[in-house]
C-alpha cells in the first residue's frame, strides 16, 4: 500500500514585490506613495527621487533631484504633497510635488542645524517642522513664516524623533540609549522626563497614540514598549534581533510591531498578548539557589573551604545563582525572549509549553535594512538597505 503524502504546512512569509535599484548611495530613507504605485527616496549620493510604477512593472524615476548636500533624511505629508528634506549641511529644504508626481516645486530652506540633519517630521496640525541634528540640536521651525520657534540640547546625538499631536509631547532618541520627552509651546519647551532602559545607543522610535506606547530600538539589539499613557514608564523588553535594531514601524489596527535590524531580519510581534516586564537582576555574593559563595566573596569561601563560582542571573526570577543552579535554557515569549535565555533549574520546570510558544515571527530580508516604511491601507513594506535597493514587501501573510 503506498504512503500517504500529508501536504506540508504553509509557511506564513513576506513576499517580495519589487527591487528598486539605481542608488549610487546609501538610501537613508523612503515612503510609500499613499494610492499610487510609487516611491520616494533620498540617498547620500545627494539624490531625490520619485520612483512610479512602469507598464512593464518596474519602477522607474518620474523625478531625479540633485541637492547641494547628502541627503540623510526626509518626511512626506501625502494631504499636501509637501516634502522635507534633512541635509547633510544642517540645511532642511521643503518641496511641493505635482499631482502627477513629476515635478517638485521648492518652497523654503531652513538652516536648522550646524551639521547633518539626522530626523525630520512635518506636522500639518500645528505648521510645525521638527528636527535634530548631530549638533545635538532638537529644532521647531515655523513652516509657514519659516522662523525658528525654539530649541532643545540633547544629552548625545539624536537618532529617533517622534511627536503626539494632541499633548505635543516631542520623543527623542538619542546615542547615550536615553529617551527625552518634552512638552512644546509656541516658543518654548519643558522637559517632561527622561527614560533610561538601553545599555547601547537609541537607533529608532516608533509611537502608538492610541495606546499610547513608545517603542524604542537600540544598537544592544534590544526594543524597549514603554507604557507612557497607563503605567507611566512601564517599560517591556523585546528580543528577537542578533544585530542592532535599526528601524520599526507599528501596525495600529492589528496591535503588531515590525522591527528591522543589521541582521537583515523582519520580525512582527504580537502586542496584543499581556506581556510581562522583566525582573531586575538582584545582588548576592552567593547563589540565590545553592548558597556557594561568588568568586569576589573571600570570607564564604575561606569559611567553607569553598571556590567561588561565577555569577549568572536566571532572566526569569532575576535572582543571581551559579552555573549549576541555571544549567538549562528556554524561551520566555511573553518577556520578550523569543531566543532561549539562561533560567534557573526551577524556573524552567515552571514554565509552561503554553508560555513558551513564540509571539513574534521571523523572516530575512536578505539586506542590512536602514530604515522601513509601512503603508497600512496595503500591507506593504518598504525596506532600504546598506546594499542601495529599496525593496517593496507584502506583509499581509503575516500582519493580519
Amino acid at each position: 500500500m503506498a504512503a500517504e503524502i500529508q501536504p506540508k504546512p504553509l509557511t506564513r512569509k513576506p513576499i517580495l514585490l519589487q527591487r528598486v535599484e539605481g542608488s549610487q548611495e546609501v538610501v537613508n530613507m523612503a515612503v510609500i506613495v499613499p494610492k499610487e504605485e510609487g516611491v520616494i527616496s533620498v540617498s547620500e549620493d545627494r539624490t531625490v527621487r520619485v520612483w512610479l510604477k512602469r507598464d512593464s512593472g518596474q519602477y522607474w524615476p518620474s523625478i531625479y533631484h540633485a541637492m547641494p548636500s547628502p541627503c540623510s533624511c526626509m518626511s512626506f505629508n501625502p494631504e499636501t504633497r509637501r516634502l522635507s528634506i534633512g541635509l547633510d549641511n544642517g540645511t532642511i529644504s521643503e518641496f511641493i510635488l505635482s499631482e502627477d508626481y513629476n515635478k517638485m516645486t521648492p518652497v523654503k530652506n531652513y538652516q536648522a542645524h550646524q551639521s547633518r540633519v539626522t530626523m525630520v517630521l512635518f506636522v500639518l496640525e500645528l505648521e510645525w517642522v521638527l528636527s535634530t541634528g548631530q549638533d545635538k540640536q532638537f529644532a521647531w521651525h515655523c513652516s509657514e513664516s519659516g522662523q525658528r520657534l525654539g530649541g532643545y540640547r540633547t544629552s548625545a546625538v539624536a537618532s529617533g524623533l517622534q511627536f503626539d499631536v494632541e499633548t505635543r509631547h516631542v520623543f527623542i532618541g538619542d546615542h547615550s540609549g536615553q529617551v527625552t520627552i518634552l512638552k512644546l509651546e509656541q516658543e518654548n519647551c519643558t522637559l517632561v522626563t527622561t527614560f533610561r532602559g538601553h545599555t547601547g545607543g537609541v537607533t529608532a522610535l516608533c509611537w502608538d497614540p492610541v495606546q499610547r506606547v513608545l517603542f524604542s530600538g537600540s544598537s544592544d539589539h534590544s526594543v524597549i514598549m514603554w507604557d507612557i499613557g497607563g503605567r507611566k514608564g512601564t517599560a517591556i523588553e523585546l528580543q528577537g534581533h542578533n544585530d542592532k535594531v535599526q528601524a520599526l514601524s507599528y501596525a495600529q489596527h492589528t496591535r503588531q510591531l515590525i522591527s528591522c535590524g543589521g541582521d537583515g531580519g523582519i520580525v512582527v510581534w504580537n502586542m496584543d498578548v499581556e506581556r510581562q516586564e522583566t525582573p531586575e537582576w538582584l545582588d548576592s555574593d552567593s547563589c540565590q539557589k545553592c548558597d556557594q559563595p561568588f568568586f569576589w566573596n573571600f570570607k564564604q569561601m575561606w569559611d567553607s573551604k569553598k571556590i567561588g563560582l561565577r555569577q549568572h542571573h536566571c532572566r526569569k526570577c532575576g535572582k543571581a545563582v551559579c552555573g549549576k543552579c541555571s544549567s538549562k535554557r528556554s524561551s520566555i515569549p511573553l518577556m520578550g525572549f523569543e531566543f532561549e535565555v539562561r533560567v534557573c533549574d526551577s524556573c524552567h520546570e515552571a514554565i509552561t509549553d503554553e508560555e513558551r510558544a513564540p509571539t513574534a515571527t521571523f523572516h530575512d530580508s536578505k539586506h542590512n535594512i536602514v530604515h522601513v516604511h509601512f503603508d497600512a491601507t496595503r500591507g506593504w513594506l518598504l525596506t532600504s538597505g546598506t546594499d542601495k535597493v529599496i525593496k517593496l514587501w507584502d506583509m499581509t501573510p503575516v500582519v493580519s
